[in-house]
């Protein structure tokens, strides 16, 4: 399958801010991309037969959207002075009443249910990063779903559904060591080189994006 990208807009200037994006006639809003993503995603990183599969994400072939599903962000998100390209979220709806039915209702309208995760990309970056890029950042946000392991290391299956039991994986360390090991090390993993010496074993990939979930977790 060829790589997915977010619609087009009539901006693609990825370094101007919301207000400027707006004037020159950019629309901020959000774009479900379940049917575009997940079926690449699947095809290549999660079969055993994709040409870029990783086993570290097979606990993922047991699920489906909704249950992980995807957006395309159309406005810029900062955390700690950088601009956030991804960020993966386990979702808790910790309001009630009318608050919370209006965010069911809106999460129902984007996927037909409420996802238990929600990975959300950067569109406008992603309309311009490279391949390479792209895979890395994508990998980066489906190594933060993780399958639970208990005392004695071993991966934990729910007893009511046999399927694996996920966890929102934290910044456990400063980049997961599969997307280097894969894809390369930045400036910013530098601490990581030895895996990156070994060779990665796809292709080079400037790492130095922002992760709004590793972010959240330094906070």
């Amino acid at each position: 399958m060829k790589r997915p990208y977010p619609p087009i807009q009539d901006n693609q200037n990825t370094d101007v801010e919301d207000d400027e994006f707006i004037e020159s006639g950019g629309l901020l809003h959000f774009e479900p991309a379940n049917n575009d993503l997940w079926p690449w995603i699947r095809e290549t990183f999660l079969e055993s037969w994709g040409k870029l599969h990783n086993p570290d994400h097979e606990h993922l072939l047991s699920f489906q959207p909704p249950e992980i599903s995807f957006l395309w962000a159309y406005s810029t998100c900062k955390a700690k002075g950088r601009r956030v390209l991804g960020q993966t979220e386990k979702l808790m709806i910790n309001v009630g009443g009318w608050k919370k039915n209006r965010q069911e209702v809106q999460l129902i309208e984007w996927f037909g249910d409420v996802p238990k995760y929600i990975i959300t990309l950067d569109a406008r970056v992603c309309q311009v990063m490279s391949d390479v890029d792209f895979c890395a950042l994508v990998e980066h946000e489906l190594y933060h779903i993780g399958q639970e392991r208990n005392e004695e290391g071993e991966l934990m299956w729910s007893a009511s559904t046999g399927l694996p039991k996920l966890y929102l994986r934290g910044h456990d360390v400063e980049e997961f060591h599969g997307v280097v090991q894969r894809y390369g090390a930045s400036p910013d993993v530098q601490k990581m080189v030895e895996l990156a010496n070994d060779g990665p074993t796809i292709s080079r990939a400037n790492i130095a994006h922002a992760c709004g979930t590793c972010l959240l977790k330094l906070a």
